[in-house]
């Protein structure tokens, strides 16, 4: 059965987390059942240019537009719609205008959760109470979500699906190679990647990098990405100026190193392969999902990170370490230990590949598939019936 299924979401070349989660996912899905029709409503903050999948765009500000996608699609022959939610890139208080999206709405529509609250503020509960009530079905990104969902949001557990966030599956040189290529040979590889903001606590890891090359001269950070565009437009460079000043200030120049661009995927998994630990010092404890990490995850690398709930829950069962919050000296015993102890090392990086290999897209693409498949069935069903 062939499936018109439309995406609500950001999309390249918009530099955001959820738009490259979402092109991954119609590509993978596209090459896995190519049979099936999969569109994009792009969500807009400025013009882009975009490809021929995109199906409409949405300006994320224009309140009226929300109806007038709504209406687009009801006239035309999509079964399903797929909304990426995260509250920022809505339009309105909390992105509420996404709700004059879902009431004029006709055929049934799914929802990913990418920031799920224990604490939220009623407007935030709100509308993840709406979306939640008026899907088909919603799906969050690890095993952690459910409980908040059911408890905060009033979701059954029966409406909540848990499909893992997916990665690239790009085979590259081996570590070794790429260390060499790029002069690293010999060299104790840390890497994080990611859009740069304050938020992701990377003073950090500068601080615990200056004491474990007390004792591991030979260690390397690597600060890999650009600085996040909508942090750039308010803010400018300061916050990476800030951390390249902090380098200075603690004399470690040799030892870490900003690559300031827009990573392609290729290179994610080679920076990747060739790290020796990979670390996230975010701040947050709420995060709910992070895809970089899901990205380290899948290549079976051993993680240093701070306990927020997605880390917590996939750094379980021996597979890499936590560290405390804002807390440089945890950081940095976390990842002296690593080094200090290989074995130990290569056990968690075993038990982390295990668990990463089910997350690479073409096994994610075909859960989504399935889910897909059923709720449009279902949908045709009730059709009948009426």
């Amino acid at each position: 059965m062939s499936k018109n299924v439309i995406f609500l979401s950001t999309y390249p070349p918009r530099a955001c987390g959820i738009a490259t989660f979402t092109a991954d996912l119609v590509k993978n899905l596209g090459d896995k059942f190519p049979s099936n029709n999969y569109k994009i409503a792009a969500i807009n903050d400025e013009n882009y240019k975009y490809g021929k999948d995109i199906w409409s765009t949405l300006d994320q500000f224009d309140r009226k537009a929300y109806v007038h996608l709504a209406n687009l699609i009801n006239n035309s022959n999509m079964d399903l719609v797929v909304i990426e939610h995260e509250y920022g890139i809505y339009g309105g208080d909390c992105g509420e205008y996404l709700l004059d999206f879902i009431n004029s709405l006709k055929i049934p529509f799914i929802a990913t959760f990418h920031t799920i609250l224990s604490k939220p503020n009623k407007k935030q509960r709100d509308i993840l109470k709406i979306l939640g009530s008026k899907s088909k079905k919603i799906i969050t990104m690890g095993e952690n979500s459910i409980k908040i969902l059911n408890q905060v949001y009033n979701i059954p557990e029966n409406k909540i699906i848990v499909i893992p966030h997916g990665v690239p599956d790009i085979i590259v040189e081996g570590k070794e190679l790429l260390k060499e290529k790029l002069g690293y040979e010999n060299r104790s590889v840390i890497s994080t990647f990611g859009l740069l903001s304050s938020g992701k606590g990377i003073e950090y890891s500068i601080e615990a990098i200056s004491q474990v090359v007390k004792t591991h001269p030979e260690v390397l950070y690597l600060i890999l990405g650009q600085t996040h565009p909508c942090i750039k437009r308010t803010e400018g460079e300061s916050y990476r100026n800030n951390l390249q000043d902090l380098v200075s200030k603690l004399n470690i120049k040799d030892n870490v190193k900003f690559v300031n661009k827009y990573l392609t995927k290729k290179e994610i998994v080679q920076y990747l392969t060739l790290s020796d630990i990979y670390m996230t010092p975010y701040l947050a404890s709420e995060q709910a999902v992070s895809g970089t990490l899901a990205y380290a995850a899948g290549y079976g690398k051993v993680i240093v990170s701070t306990p927020y709930r997605y880390a917590e829950e996939m750094l379980k069962d021996n597979r890499g370490m936590l560290a405390k919050f804002k807390d440089s000296t945890s950081l940095a015993q976390a990842i002296t230990y690593l080094l200090d102890n290989p074995i130990a090392r290569k056990n968690m990086e075993k038990n982390m590949f295990e668990l990463g290999r089910k997350m690479k897209w073409p096994y994610v693409a075909k859960q989504y598939e399935n889910l897909f498949l059923n709720i449009i069935k279902a949908n045709k069903i009730a059709k009948q019936v009426v």
